[in-house]
């Protein structure tokens, strides 16, 4: 079965539980909630700027020290796209 968007409610119900202090705690299991916790990292790149690795590690060791596997799921979910050596923010929500 396919998890479909999560009401704002249940959004920040995720955040809750997977952060502290802006440090993620935990990555969901359950993909619509991970993809919750994956949009709040993505919000960290401004959409369209393109990033060397070295900034975009940067930039995730703020949120966690496991920074390939965010990379990763960044990437694999759309919320990024990965050239031969710069990432592009391609994906997720963004302030108006």
């Amino acid at each position: 079965m396919l998890d479909g968007p999560l009401p704002e409610h249940e959004r920040l119900e995720v955040l809750r539980s997977c952060m502290k202090d802006g440090r993620i705690t935990a990555i969901p299991v359950r993909r619509s909630a991970r993809l919750v916790l994956l949009d709040r990292v993505a919000r960290a790149f401004e959409p369209g700027v393109r990033y060397s690795g070295d900034e975009v590690n940067t930039v995730l060791r703020g949120f966690s020290a496991d920074v390939s596997a965010l990379r990763r799921g960044l990437v694999d979910e759309g919320f990024m796209e990965c050239g031969r050596t710069r990432y592009r923010r391609c994906g997720g929500t963004v302030d108006l």
